[in-house]
């Protein structure tokens, strides 16, 4: 399992682009990768993209930063050794997406398929298997990626988003949440809720 978390200049692949990727091996979790580029020629930037992961334009044009299809090829060079690529995170097939769409335009095969573990959807689980009312927000469910580190005794994650710490905050949610236990020792000092042992 990978966990990966990318930072974008916006939530349409076709008009924003990757701007980082941050990746953990779950298996041997000091095994990341992180990197950052320029966006590609014409892609938009969305202000709001902008507040949520820190970049300003003049870095995400930087010229002297790395392409998009640089970046890609440097991360499928580190996926290369995975006989298990299967793809996890918070909000995987937005990051699938995005990875996919940026192999394509450098004219790669696709990084990940379809199936993909949610975080989500695994903290839903453990809530529904404590039956505890899930949060629940304009009649859907409301966990937030805060709420998911916080229901496993981290803190909410640091502002502006950094893709290489979401995806170890990520990693660390899944092995309390699937071992009950801490994975990375920058979160040892985070006890492990006793519903989780």
């Amino acid at each position: 399992m990978i966990i990966v978390d990318v930072e974008t200049s916006g939530v349409n692949l076709k008009m924003n682009s990757i701007v980082s990727i941050g990746a953990v091996n779950f298996l041997d979790p000091q095994d990341q990768f992180y990197g950052e580029c320029r966006v590609w020629d014409g892609a938009e930037i969305a202000e709001i993209a902008l507040k949520v992961n820190g970049f300003t334009v003049e870095q995400l044009k930087d010229p002297k930063k790395k392409s998009v299809e640089e970046l890609i090829g440097e991360f499928a060079k580190w996926l290369e050794s995975f006989e298990n690529k299967t793809l996890a995170g918070q909000n995987p097939t937005f990051d699938r997406d995005f990875l996919n769409a940026s192999a394509k335009r450098a004219g790669r095969k696709m990084l990940f398929w379809r199936r993909a573990i949610d975080l989500h959807a695994i903290c839903y689980a453990h809530m529904l298997g404590r039956r505890l009312d899930v949060p629940v927000e304009e009649q859907r469910s409301a966990i937030t990626s805060d709420m998911a580190f916080n229901y496993v005794g981290l803190p909410k994650e640091p502002r502006p988003h950094n893709a290489l710490t979401g995806a170890k905050m990520e990693a660390e949610s899944f092995s309390r949440l699937i071992y009950g236990k801490s994975l990375l020792k920058e979160f040892e000092t985070h006890a492990v809720p006793r519903y989780l042992l």
